[in-house]
């Protein structure tokens, strides 16, 4: 078979956790858009979900910081932080390890990865999980990219990240999902946390809707941190998706959201050839 379903969202721990903070009507908007695709998701009839986020050294630290990590383990359970402050239940969340291993021995022809077959999910996946499976009924394969612990993975070796996910995908004989979580431009857990860089956010983003390689790869880490913060790092995600998906996207929703400290986005892209 091949991917079913393409698309890219938010992960901040305030969407979910700060929720009963913003205003309802601007939550209710880009919650609902987040269910919506949720649906769009169900809808696709995918036998499995890879979900390209970045950790935040709940699971990796510098003792060992890989590139790139897929799991391959038969269930994982998340989220690791506290449940109350996340808003989120802590329970098992259902994989896949054949298929993870299936997949993993596909992407190693082109792109080196490491596996893990013990990950406990913090926001950056239970967030989406929360929205896109909300019965966590469809097994998961959960996939890292290095955003957080400098030298960063180089964003054309997102990009090959991605085009590995799409052959990987294409050779399996199951529906495949795929969706990259992160933030565009946010400043967590520093004096600016809050901060939003809304004109930065929408090029990006022109720039994924239109798949348009060059441009994405054209950001220096130096000139990201600048102008979206350390956040803004987590566009590898996004990247890796539009490199595995080869279609043009449609932005479902943006808004910043200063109490969920990130640009709220929920977009998907067609599947290309």
């Amino acid at each position: 078979m091949t991917l079913v379903f393409a698309g890219i969202s938010s992960h901040a721990p305030g969407i979910t956790g700060r929720a009963h903070m913003a205003e309802p009507a601007v939550v209710q908007e880009f919650h609902g858009a987040y269910f919506r695709m949720g649906e769009r998701l169900a809808a696709a009839r995918a036998d499995a979900l890879i979900l390209v986020s970045a950790e935040h050294f709940a699971n990796f630290f510098m003792s060992n910081m890989p590139a790139f990590a897929v799991g391959m383990a038969s269930d994982y359970e998340g989220p690791i932080e506290d449940p109350q402050w996340l808003g989120i239940a802590r329970r098992k969340v259902p994989g896949d390890a054949d298929l993870s291993k299936r997949l993993i021995s596909e992407m190693m022809q082109t792109v080196d990865v490491a596996y893990a077959e013990e990950w406990k999910f913090d926001h950056g996946i239970m967030v989406p999980l929360h929205f896109l499976t909300p019965r966590y009924d469809v097994p998961v394969i959960p996939m890292n990219i290095n955003c957080q612990g400098p030298p960063l993975t180089p964003l054309h070796r997102a990009w090959a990240f991605g085009e590995a996910i799409r052959r990987a995908a294409d050779a399996a004989p199951q529906r495949i999902a795929l969706v990259g979580a992160g933030g565009i431009s946010h400043w967590p857990a520093t004096p600016d946390s809050g901060k939003i860089n809304e004109a930065w956010d929408r090029e990006f983003l022109e720039a994924w809707k239109a798949n348009d390689k060059s441009a994405m790869l054209s950001y220096t880490d130096a000139a990201t941190y600048r102008d979206a913060g350390q956040g803004g790092f987590e566009i590898r995600a996004f990247i890796a998706i539009a490199a595995a998906a080869r279609g043009h996207g449609t932005v479902q929703h943006y808004r910043p959201i200063p109490i969920f400290s990130v640009g709220c986005t929920v977009a998907s892209m067609d599947i290309g050839r």
